[in-house]
């Protein structure tokens, strides 16, 4: 009998499973957690309230490699089935009932909650990624985004750290030890965008024009850093609430800086996250700002938190109107050109698709980030073209209104958008979403009415070389001249070096042979407040000019850089490949680039500390023992670069033992 209950169970789970939403309604969890460190291990406690919609013998959660203990259903013991995918719930289910289910948990999750530092050094974080469909393997909760549910966490750990999640703290019970810390949500949300963060923080508040508060989480040491990481906040904040012209229809925003994080930032509901690669002084923000990811993630919660794509061929309903919306953002920031100016590099970036055979249908689930972020933003610029601004901005608004705290479909959009404008966008939709190809002559045709794009593309020194000299000192736009630069560094003179920030850079990292005649013009560089200025300046007089290494690597000792430690690294590399330079210091000098091989840095630091430990053929314990424990990191853009260089060494005989034996040691 069992046997047969098994096998069809299983065979119901094969066919009600997928279409769950259909006749479930999960609606509301109350969850209370509790972490151990040392174990990586997460407790809770969940209530969930749910109806069901269609008479069912079976429900269930997404729970991936899950212990479960006391699990009650409308107060009695549940029948369940943990499958290790699946908590799987048995009963007569009843259309339009009501039901109560209660259980403990515990996991050990392998992706989706990080526990950060507690063991090499780095800042000691707990945070999540549920991305996609991950949430389920640190909380039983529901892949499908079509079934949204009010989150309300209970969350209890030491009182030295600062706990942060979805929704408002209405409560913090402080013990002996442990603080347990109450959020509540008044709206759904789709599982995916659970989130909460655990670390060392300090926070800025400010208030948005509508009253929302504006939460700003940083750590202690960088209370320097926080204007210039989050400049604009509020600006765009603000902005993004007039142009969509729904009021931000969550209680409260925070964002919050995480360490290795898998991604520039992922917007949690009321909450977003980003990597602190973000977190930058005020010369950096020249160079690598947070200004377009912090417009991007804000921009989500009306754009996939308010209204959610039903699956993945509707993705660029998020990702493209958020892409969009923060350029909409960066324009009333930094103008119109700027605006331009991205659309045409995303076009640029498009165009190579097409030639590289890899362009797909906004429709498709495969498409690349470039075709949902980039493609998606152009759909938004192309459409508000053609319907003009104020039937485009009703019919955002109408589409809005029309789901709110629900899930949507590309036709829901353009329904409305037909609507407004009176036009039928049929042809438009398959040229711009359903042909495979980026439509590169539409767009150029939109470009081009913008003078200062029409400029950039006339100043061409590979085609009209009689002109050069007038234009690299000729009053155009930045981006031509950097252009320009590219194209005839050679043909740059004395005067050219007196434009703009962005040209200086532009002469930095294109001029490799420097003439001696402006060897001194060259030399300012390094003295512009812009760290990869200062790096490609140090890197080119270095290598043009052997006899002043000393006083170049002098004059940039104490300058550390991004948060890669970009121009630092380089000194350290270069300090090590003058032999007369600090020969009495050379252990030093190596031992500060070795250790930023650690597992204490962030990825990028690391990951450029291994760059120039193999351009310079050092591999020693330590190195080679934090290149193995790289090739074992969650991220995974890191872990393939570190693979792949171990299997590089594994090839030289010099290294082949000490990494086996170093390899049997971590195991």
């Amino acid at each position: 009998m069992k046997k047969i209950f098994g096998l069809m169970a299983a065979f119901v789970s094969v066919f009600v499973f997928p279409q769950q939403t259909e006749v479930v309604d999960f609606t509301h969890a109350k969850v209370k957690l509790s972490f151990s460190v040392d174990s990586s291990k997460v407790y809770g406690m969940v209530d969930y309230h749910f109806k069901t919609l269609g008479s069912v013998d079976s429900v269930y959660l997404d729970a991936i490699a899950m212990e479960f203990d006391e699990i009650i259903l409308n107060n009695k013991k549940a029948v369940y089935r943990n499958d290790g995918k699946k908590l799987i719930i048995y009963s007569d289910f009843n259309k339009n009932q009501n039901h109560h289910l209660k259980f403990q948990y515990e996991a050990k999750p392998k992706q989706a909650l990080y526990f950060v530092g507690w063991d090499n050094g780095a800042p000691n974080q707990i945070w999540t990624q549920g991305q996609g469909k991950y949430t389920s393997n640190w909380m039983p909760s529901l892949d499908d985004t079509n079934d949204k549910i009010e989150f309300d966490l209970s969350i209890t750990f030491n009182n030295e750290y600062e706990v942060i999640a979805n929704g408002v703290l209405i409560d913090k019970e402080v013990n002996v030890e442990n603080t347990t810390w109450h959020f509540d949500m008044k709206e759904p949300m789709s599982s995916y965008l659970l989130a909460l963060v655990i670390g060392k923080y300090n926070v800025h508040t400010e208030t948005s024009k509508s009253g929302i508060p504006l939460e700003k989480y940083y750590y202690p040491e960088d209370s320097l850093k926080v204007e210039p990481t989050y400049r604009y906040s509020k600006q765009m904040f603000d902005f993004l609430e007039n142009e969509i012209g729904l009021p931000y229809p969550w209680q409260n925003y925070k964002q919050i800086p995480v360490h290795d994080f898998l991604y520039a930032g992922m917007e949690n509901t009321s909450a977003t996250v980003f990597s602190d690669a973000f977190v930058i002084d005020s010369i950096g923000f020249v160079d690598r700002n947070y200004v377009n990811v912090n417009a991007h993630e804000l921009a989500h919660q009306w754009f996939g938190n308010y209204v959610t794509a039903t699956s993945s061929e509707h993705h660029w309903l998020q990702e493209g109107f958020a892409s969009y919306y923060a350029l909409l953002a960066e324009k009333d920031i930094f103008g119109k050109n700027h605006y331009y100016w991205s659309l045409y590099e995303y076009a640029q970036e498009l165009v190579d698709q097409n030639r590289s055979g890899l362009s797909t249908s906004l429709f498709n689930p495969k498409s690349s980030s470039t075709t949902f972020y980039k493609r998606g933003a152009w759909v938004l610029h192309a459409l508000r073209e053609k319907v003009g601004d104020k039937a485009f901005k009703e019919a955002v608004l109408n589409y809005l209104k029309a789901h709110p705290f629900s899930v949507v479909e590309t036709s829901n959009f353009i329904s409305e958008v037909e609507k407004t404008s009176g036009k039928d966008l049929t042809e438009f939709e398959n040229t711009w979403l359903v042909q495979v190809e980026f439509p590169f002559e539409e767009a150029t045709e939109s470009l081009m009415q913008s003078a200062f794009i029409q400029e950039h593309e006339m100043v061409d020194c590979e085609l009209v070389t009689s002109k050069c000299d007038y234009y690299l000192t000729a009053p155009i736009s930045d981006q031509a001249k950097k252009k320009l630069i590219s194209q005839v560094p050679n043909r740059v003179t004395s005067e050219v070096f007196e434009g703009s920030l962005m040209a200086r850079q532009a002469i930095a990292q294109n001029m490799d042979k420097i003439p001696f005649k402006l060897k001194e013009d060259y030399e300012s560089l390094l003295l512009d407040p812009s760290y990869i200025t200062m790096e490609s300046a140090l890197f080119h007089l270095w290598i043009n000019f052997p006899e002043n290494r000393a006083e170049y690597l002098n004059e940039t000792r104490e300058i550390i850089g991004l948060s890669d430690k970009n121009v630092k690294q380089l000194w350290l590399a270069l300090a090590l490949s003058t032999p007369s330079y600090l020969s009495d210091s050379k252990m030093e000098v190596l031992n500060e680039l070795i250790s930023y091989t650690d597992p204490k840095y962030g990825f990028e630091v690391r990951l450029m500390a291994f760059n120039y430990l193999n351009s310079l053929s050092i591999f020693n314990d330590k190195v080679l023992s934090n290149l193995i424990e790289a090739s074992q990191h969650y991220n995974w853009r890191f872990k393939k670069y570190a693979k792949n260089l171990l299997d590089v060494l594994s090839e030289n005989s010099d290294y082949q033992q000490t990494i086996l034996r170093l390899q049997k040691q971590s195991k």
